[in-house]
C-alpha cells in the first residue's frame, strides 16, 4: 500500500436532487425526490432535506410519498445529469490520466500518476481546490476522500458527506476501521452482515480478530480471504481508467401488469432493438442473449442462450429473445421485462451472424426509455412530466410542476433568477413547448466567445 494519501474518491452530494435544486430556485432548501413517479416507481436520489423524513435511494416511490407527502417529486433528466457529470469528470481528468468513474457522480483518481500530489499536504490542497472548482463550474458540492487505497478513500468520502473533505493518514487505517460496523467494508451486504452477526462478529476489528481461517469457514475461500484482507486495511487495487464492460442490457418496469402474451412479445422485441442500439453505440458485439422476466408475484426468471459467435444484428437478438420467451410462463401478468447481451467482443464486420436473418433492420426504434426509471402514462402526461423544462412564448423558461385533467402547471424561473411565479395552461396550449435545460452556472465573460 502507498505511504501517502494520493488516491482520491469524489462523490457528488445527492447529485440528481442537487442538480434539480440548482436548476429550480423555488426548490432550494426543500425536500426534493427524483425517480419514477408511477405507482411502481422507485427513488433514484433525494435531497438531504428529504432524507430527514426517512426517504432514501431505491425506496418505493409510494413509500416515499407517505413519508414526505409535501416534497417535490420529479422525473429524472438523465441527459442533463450526464452533461453536468462530463464537466466534473473533465476536472478530474485534468488532475490525472488515471480516473476511474463508478457512475455519473462518483470516481476514483490516482493523483500520484498525474503528478498532482505526492504527500499529505499536496493531496489535501488538491482536494480543497477540486471542491472549489466543482462549485465554480457546476454550482454543486462534492465530498472528497483521500487515502492510500481505494477502499479507504471511499470510506473517507462517506465520512466527509455532505460537502466535506476527509483525509486518512497512512498508518492510522487499522485504528480507524476497528470500531466501524462490518457493513462499512465493500462487499458486505445485508446477507453477509447477518451471517457475521450470527457468528458474533459486528465490527471490523472483530473480523480481524476472528482470523482468516474462521472467515473462510463462514464465508467461503474467496470471500473469506478478501474480507480478512480488508479488515487489516490491505487494498492494493489500482485505479483503472477503463473499466471493462461485461454486459449490455435494458429493462422496463410497467405501472400495470401486462397480461396479453402478444404485447409481452412485442415489448421483448422492442427491448431487443434498444439493447442492440446500445451494443452498437459501444462498438461491441456479444454471444449470449439474456431475457429477464419479473412476474406479477415478484418472482424473477432469467433465461439465456449462447450463440456460436458474437453478433450485433438486431434480427438475431430479437429471434433469440423470442425463443427464450417461449420457455417462460407469463400467466398472471408481467411487471418487468429486460433483454441483455453478454460475452462481449469488439465489433467486427465479420461477426458470424451478421446476415443470419437476412438484411439488417435499418433505423432501430429510438431509445426513448434510455434509463432505468420509466414512466407509463398517457401521451399528454408523459410530455408534461413533473420537472421537465418548458418554454412559453410570453412567459419564457420554466419547468413543469404537474399535469392532469387536461391542464399543466408551470413555474417560470431559471437557475439565476428568484423563485418564479406559477401559471396553469391547457396541455395543448400552442404557446407552450418542451425546452432544453439551462446551464446551472452562467459562463463568465472572459470564457465566452
Amino acid at each position: 500500500m502507498r505511504t501517502a494519501p494520493t488516491i482520491l474518491h469524489l462523490d457528488m452530494d445527492a447529485f440528481f436532487a442537487s442538480v434539480e435544486q440548482a436548476s429550480k430556485p423555488s426548490l432550494r432548501g426543500k425536500a426534493v425526490i427524483v425517480g419514477g413517479l408511477g405507482p411502481r416507481g422507485v427513488v433514484a436520489t433525494c435531497s438531504y432535506e428529504a432524507r430527514v423524513f426517512g426517504v432514501h435511494s431505491a425506496m418505493p416511490m409510494a413509500q416515499a410519498r407517505r413519508l414526505a407527502p409535501n416534497a417535490a417529486y420529479l422525473v429524472p433528466r438523465f441527459g442533463f445529469y450526464r452533461t453536468i457529470s462530463e464537466q466534473v469528470m473533465g476536472l478530474l481528468r485534468a488532475l490525472s490520466p488515471l480516473v476511474e468513474p463508478l457512475s455519473l457522480d462518483e470516481a476514483f483518481v490516482d493523483l500520484e500518476a498525474g503528478g498532482a500530489a505526492w504527500d499529505r499536504e499536496s493531496a489535501r490542497l488538491v482536494g480543497v481546490k477540486l471542491r472549489a472548482d466543482i462549485r465554480a463550474v457546476t454550482g454543486l458540492t462534492g465530498s472528497v476522500g483521500l487515502a492510500a487505497s481505494k477502499m479507504l478513500a471511499k470510506i473517507a468520502s462517506e465520512q466527509a458527506k455532505p460537502d466535506g473533505l476527509v483525509l486518512i493518514e497512512p498508518g492510522t487505517e487499522r485504528a480507524l476501521l476497528g470500531p466501524m460496523p462490518v457493513r462499512t467494508l465493500p462487499g458486505v451486504g445485508p446477507a453477509t452482515g447477518d451471517h457475521l452477526r450470527r457468528a458474533g462478529i459486528t465490527t471490523v476489528e472483530e473480523i480481524a480478530e476472528a482470523g482468516e481461517d474462521e472467515l473462510v469457514r463462514l464465508l467461503g475461500k474467496a470471500h473469506g480471504h478478501a474480507l480478512y484482507a480488508m479488515a487489516l486495511a490491505h487494498d492494493d487495487r489500482p485505479v483503472v481508467a477503463e473499466r471493462e464492460t461485461k454486459s449490455v442490457s435494458v429493462e422496463d418496469t410497467y405501472d400495470v401488469d401486462i397480461h396479453d402474451r402478444l404485447r409481452v412479445g412485442l415489448e421483448v422485441q422492442r427491448l431487443a432493438d434498444r439493447c442492440v442500439r446500445r451494443l452498437r453505440g459501444a462498438g461491441l458485439s456479444g454471444r449470449t442473449i439474456v431475457l429477464k422476466v419479473r412476474r406479477y408475484d415478484f418472482s424473477t426468471l432469467t433465461r439465456s442462450e449462447t450463440l456460436r459467435g458474437p453478433t450485433d444484428d438486431p434480427a438475431v437478438v430479437r429471434e433469440a429473445a423470442a425463443r427464450l420467451l417461449e420457455s417462460v410462463d407469463t400467466t398472471g401478468g408481467v411487471r418487468l421485462l429486460g433483454v441483455g447481451v453478454s460475452g462481449l467482443a469488439d465489433y467486427t464486420q465479420e461477426d458470424l451472424f451478421a446476415q443470419a436473418a437476412g438484411e439488417r433492420v435499418e433505423g432501430l426504434a429510438e431509445d426513448v426509455a434510455d434509463e432505468p426509471v420509466r414512466e407509463e402514462a398517457g401521451p399528454a402526461e408523459r410530455r408534461w412530466a413533473a420537472g421537465i423544462d418548458v418554454r412559453h412564448a410570453e412567459y419564457g423558461h420554466g419547468w413543469v410542476q404537474g399535469s392532469g385533467l387536461g391542464r399543466v402547471t408551470v413555474r417560470f424561473e431559471t437557475p439565476d433568477s428568484e423563485p418564479g411565479r406559477v401559471r396553469t395552461f391547457r396541455i395543448d396550449d400552442p404557446a407552450l413547448e418542451p425546452a432544453d435545460p439551462l446551464p446551472l452556472v452562467a459562463r463568465r465573460p472572459e470564457l465566452q466567445g
